[in-house]
């Protein structure tokens, strides 16, 4: 038994490297697109579903997989319980199932369609060039959140309004949508990384707050979350959206309210504004979202 655990990995530490608690953002962006689309779900909800598949559990679980073998060095020091360093994915399982969820996904996105193909190629390419060298642009803070904001939020944004439009490109609203709360989400990155300052800098990750110190960092990613949506807010009274644009107000301004908090003790509060200060983030992406479906019939 102890050579056969050795020799393949169990179904559960698969489903642990592919990490589904981090499928729920590119999915809720996903969903905005659909939103965004103008397109009614009833007779979609096939399409809707194999999309939300391809933005959730392959192109999301991908990253997951990618980004732990090429950590996998790091986690035997940090994290030695995960599943590559602790052996219950042995040998170079880690490496392989990255790679077959890669091909799976490209076959799910060309299916559904030309621009669908080309965003998940895209979030894929992405997904592999923040992991792996020569590139591994997770060891700079800037290039890798921006990486990290495209892949989640945009591409799977674009995504979800292209399954719906039949593969079309979305027009231009939705995608200027996607492209600023992308770069909202850099801000979202900046907050995992203040829990691992100390072993960023060991091992010469220059995460934010590893290069900027926990305050300034912290400043960055405020201002890179609410900028964006200070955009949105003027793009959607300019469509003609004032309720929608209302929302969002009221959504920044609980937002700027907690990030005062936040600003007050970053590294003890940076996951404690993730849990409430990120949702009113992302509620404000779905009702910029219904604000567009107008425009894009």
């Amino acid at each position: 038994m102890s050579v056969t655990a050795r020799s393949y990995p169990a179904p559960a530490a698969i489903l642990e490297l592919l990490k589904p608690v981090t499928w729920f953002p590119p999915m809720w962006a996903f969903g905005c697109g659909v939103a965004a689309s103008g397109v009614p779900l009833a007779g979609h909800w096939g399409i809707a579903l194999a999309g939300i598949l391809l933005a959730g559990p392959l192109v999301c679980a991908t990253s997951q997989a990618v980004n732990d073998w090429y950590d996998r060095e790091v986690d035997a020091i940090n994290e030695p319980d995960r599943p590559i360093p602790s052996g219950r994915i042995p040998g170079t399982w880690g490496f392989s199932i990255a790679l077959v969820w890669t091909a799976l996904s490209l076959l799910v996105a060309l299916s559904l369609g030309r621009w669908v193909f080309v965003a998940g190629s895209v979030g894929l390419a992405l997904a592999w060039a923040y992991s792996a060298p020569p590139l591994r642009l997770k060891r700079n803070g800037w290039w890798g959140n921006l990486a990290c904001g495209l892949c989640y939020e945009g591409l799977a944004w674009v995504t979800g309004a292209a399954v719906m439009l039949g593969g079309a490109l979305p027009p231009a609203p939705t995608l200027i949508l996607a492209a600023l709360y992308s770069l909202g989400a850099h801000g979202i990155m900046t907050l995992n990384d203040f829990k691992s300052v100390t072993g960023d800098r060991l091992m010469g990750i220059r995460s934010l707050p590893a290069m900027l110190g926990p305050g300034r960092a912290a400043r960055v990613a405020c201002w890179v979350m609410a900028l964006p949506q200070v955009v949105v807010i003027g793009l959607l009274l300019r469509w003609g959206a004032p309720i929608q644009a209302a929302i969002v107000v009221l959504l920044l301004a609980g937002q700027l309210v907690m990030m005062q908090r936040f600003l007050a003790a970053p590294t003890a509060r940076a996951i404690w504004y993730s849990g409430f200060g990120v949702p009113l983030f992302v509620f404000g992406m779905l009702a910029s979202a219904f604000a567009v479906r107008g425009l894009a019939a």
